[in-house]
């Protein structure tokens, strides 16, 4: 827990958290939503803007068609039914990154609703509702400078203005804070393979407002909820539901009420604060955007995006575990992204042994990537180095003591294994006579062990491996080595 709080097991039982997920998602078009302008993020402040995304007066708004493709195949990649009409509206706020003093979204009428995500709970699979999803713009960004006693400076970065977001609404299904981690984590898998977004949080490109309430268990009717808002990473996001939860819970325990607002998250102090009361949607002044025509996705059109949709996440997984005949958990690494299950699949196809590549990837590859802070994309060892080293493995031509030892010179290094073999190119012994003579200077050498074997204890053997690896400097045929110990011992 991420809190001084400290609610008995028995009263934490006594009530049902009750979760819904808004995600708020920047599309990766080259233009904005509304206008030609560059939709990129670390541009100097104020220079990717022009009289659209500043609501100039007399300045009118076009729809970004690759907005409403990559929007449509992000619908059907979560299982969303797309409306064949839907309708831009306003609004209407006034806050200081929002120059036209309301937002281009959809409210009444959006692009998509009914869909679901499944996620895995300890109990089996779980559905999770998806109300809706919707398209906006996006507001400027406030930079704030000073201190908190002294003067406080603000200026308005709006090069974030007018970029086209999709907004994705869960049902409120959600009862942990590990369901809520669950459904973001496989949320961003699908739109990640889909490729309509980077999901980078620390960039802002995917942003999550979590509403949580609870109730007595059993009870029907929802709790009063808190929006929690200024959370950047998943691992936060259920910090700060565990939070919410026991917070809310104290609250009903001693006799007070919980009240409909907006809180934030602070990372430091692992707690929550109020920010300000919750709008209801009247409070927006919600009214069809009059600049704007119905936005219609014709049948033809959605049978147009839906072929380019790409083998999802939770397919692929299937797929792999029953074509390649690896374990689930192997499966789950090698589909972390779409570019690294290519990858794989691309090895596996070329290599002798796909299970071999995939037991390299999990035990050999993701252990150093960890020691190193690096993730898989960063890996200096692709996976076509992978392939030839499952391949060598396969082959006995390297053990597994001299293939760790190449994989620690190509991470020490940076260099792919291809390099890093041709160069060091250790050599197995696979003679049988070369093997024989070290087995018998060993046996020579040992006459007590060989009498504990001769009695009967039989693990003895692995002694004998041992000390003829080491004699072999590493470089031993490890079945071979193993075969001939036995004969010589069992003679």
């Amino acid at each position: 827990m991420s809190t001084a709080m400290s609610l008995s097991p028995e009263i934490l039982a006594k009530y049902e958290p009750v979760i819904g997920l808004e995600v708020h998602v920047q599309l990766l078009t080259e233009t904005k939503a509304f206008c030609g302008c560059a939709n990129r993020f670390g541009s100097a402040p104020n220079t990717n803007v022009c009289p659209v995304c500043l609501g100039l007066p007399g300045s009118l708004p076009v729809l970004n068609a690759r907005a409403v493709e990559f929007a449509t195949l992000a619908s059907m990649a979560i299982n969303c039914q797309v409306n064949e009409r839907s309708i831009f509206a306003r609004k209407n706020y006034f806050y200081p990154d929002s120059p036209k003093g309301y937002q281009i979204s959809q409210f009444d009428k959006p692009l998509a609703e009914h869909g679901y995500i499944d996620v895995p709970t300890p109990n089996g699979t779980k559905r999770i509702g998806i109300t809706r999803l919707h398209m906006e713009e996006d507001a400027g960004k406030s930079l704030h400078d000073g201190q908190p006693d002294s003067n406080l400076y603000t200026s308005v970065d709006l090069n974030r203005c007018g970029t086209p977001l999709v907004e994705i609404v869960s049902e409120p299904d959600i009862r942990t804070p590990d369901e809520a981690y669950e459904y973001l984590t496989r949320l961003k898998e699908i739109l990640l393979y889909t490729a309509v977004s980077d999901c980078n949080m620390e960039e802002g490109s995917l942003r999550c407002d979590a509403n949580v309430s609870v109730r007595p268990r059993g009870q029907e009717k929802f709790g009063t909820k808190a929006e929690v808002k200024n959370v950047n990473s998943f691992r936060y996001i259920r910090s700060a539901l565990e939070y919410e939860i026991e917070r809310q819970i104290e609250v009903i325990e001693g006799g007070g009420r919980v009240v409909q607002e907006t809180r934030l998250w602070n990372a430091a102090e692992g707690r929550t604060y109020s920010m300000r009361s919750k709008e209801q949607a009247h409070d927006y002044r919600y009214f069809p955007e009059p600049d704007l025509p119905p936005l219609i996705v014709s049948a033809e059109f959605r049978a147009k995006i839906a072929a380019t949709m790409p083998e999802l996440p939770e397919a692929r997984r299937a797929r792999l575990v029953a074509e390649y005949e690896i374990t689930e958990q192997d499966a789950a690494t090698l589909t972390a992204t779409r570019a690294f299950a290519d990858q794989f699949e691309e090895a596996a196809k070329a290599a002798k042994s796909p299970k071999r590549v995939a037991n390299l990837v999990q035990s050999e590859l993701t252990m150093r990537l960890k020691l190193k802070g690096l993730e898989l994309e960063q890996s200096p060892i692709s996976m076509k180095g992978i392939a030839l080293a499952a391949d060598l493995a396969e082959e006995g031509k390297l053990s597994s003591k001299q293939l760790k030892q190449l994989f620690d010179i190509a991470f020490e290094n940076g260099e792919d294994f291809p390099a890093v073999y041709e160069r060091e190119k250790p050599q197995q012994i696979s003679d049988a006579g070369a093997l024989e003579t070290m087995i018998d200077e060993v046996i020579a050498a040992n006459p007590k062990q060989v009498e504990q074997y001769r009695a009967g204890k039989k693990t003895v053997a692995a002694f004998f491996v041992g000390q003829v690896m080491r004699l072999s400097k590493g470089q031993a045929n490890p079945a071979l080595l193993n075969e001939l110990v036995a004969k010589k011992l069992e003679n």
